[in-house]
């Protein structure tokens, strides 16, 4: 059956857009869905361990939240400039790096316009290469001498808040907007489901039995892409790039043919899970980009289990909680969610379907 967009709209008050994390990581609301029976229950994210079982595969996204946002001014008039930093294009040349980069306001800097960034005295030089659609640019970057563009992005950056986040970024959301297992550098939004654990939750999961894994997958712009197709079919999300190792492969094929349960925290994780090709039983490693897109009427080959955030209305992201919770049952728990005022976006609260 076709699906329109529309089938996934939903009410939300503005209000409950949250804008700043909850005062302590790890105590956030929890909404858990039985899919298969669609009974709700309500507790808190501590409680998470209570809900899950010795044997459980436990999947979590080690990807690194880098500060993409520069802020700075072009040469020579001065004018104010902001750029978000999309991607590195190609290698690192010896001094130069270029970049996919969202830059502001686009309809002035054309190639060969020259910016600069700078920050507690660190400098960062930028020239125009490229002009592409929708306001995309390829931007060549240096820094002075004695620093790397790295170290330079990392000293002068600004986290790159989602556009529903109407504040500026503050010095804690380098630490609240990352996870505290994130790892390997490269996305320009957190996956916000991990952002709710902490090294305590962690260790009382082990204690409990529950196998713990992680994948890489980088988290791009296009996450915050609007779904304006009326056909949820037609719209295209995308590529991200990600990374399965051999051992987490292993283990995800031990999970498999034990029939224990494989718990994906995050959309991310649940797209890099159903990305991966399964041989005679087998589950392959894998280092490359997806662009898949999960709405209902996909078949979940790998996840069992998924925990998560509560997403924007006709979003992809929710067509896909909406895919492994059913439609129905993800919409009438958003209402309750709404009607008992959780938090919503990516410092809200969260959500275990089972």
């Amino acid at each position: 059956m076709s699906l329109r967009t529309s089938d996934f709209d939903f009410d939300l008050p503005n209000d409950l857009i949250a804008q700043e994390p909850s005062a302590v990581r790890g105590q956030s609301r929890l909404l858990v869905l039985t899919r298969h029976s669609g009974s709700i229950e309500h507790t808190t994210f501590a409680h998470l361990p209570d809900y899950l079982r010795a044997g459980d595969l436990l999947v979590l996204n080690d990807t690194r939240v880098f500060p993409a946002r520069l802020l700075g001014h072009r040469v020579p008039s001065g004018g104010a400039v902001e750029c978000l930093l999309l991607g590195r294009l190609g290698d690192r040349l010896e001094r130069y790096e270029d970049w996919d980069a969202l830059v502001h306001p686009g309809q002035k800097l054309k190639p060969g316009a020259r910016v600069e960034f700078e920050r507690d005295g660190v400098r960062l030089h930028g020239e125009i290469l490229g002009r592409h659609f929708h306001g995309r640019r390829t931007v060549r970057l240096w820094a002075d001498e004695g620093m790397t563009v790295a170290a330079s992005i990392d000293r002068i950056g600004h986290m790159p808040l989602p556009p529903y986040i109407h504040r500026a970024d503050e010095a804690s959301d380098r630490e609240r907007y990352q996870t505290v297992y994130a790892r390997t550098t490269g996305s320009i939004a957190a996956p916000t489901a991990g952002l709710h654990f902490t090294p305590q939750l962690i260790d009382r999961l082990t204690a409990r039995g529950v196998e713990l894994t992680s994948i890489t997958l980088h988290v791009g712009y296009g996450t915050f892409k609007p779904v304006r197709v009326e056909q949820v079919e037609a719209h295209e999300v995308d590529p991200e790039t990600y990374t399965v190792s051999a051992a987490v492969a292993e283990a995800l094929t031990r999970a498999m043919r034990e029939r224990r349960r494989i718990i994906a925290v995050g959309t991310t994780t649940t797209r890099a899970l159903e990305s991966l090709a399964i041989e005679a039983g087998t589950v392959m490693p894998a280092t490359g980009s997806t662009r898949l897109f999960i709405h209902p009427g996909h078949t979940f080959r790998i996840v069992q289990g998924l925990v998560t955030n509560f997403h924007l209305p006709r979003s992809s992201l929710l067509m896909l909680v909406a895919a492994f919770g059913g439609r129905e049952r993800v919409l009438a728990a958003y209402r309750e969610a709404v009607e008992r005022a959780y938090r919503f976006y990516s410092y809200g609260d969260a959500m275990l379907i089972l």
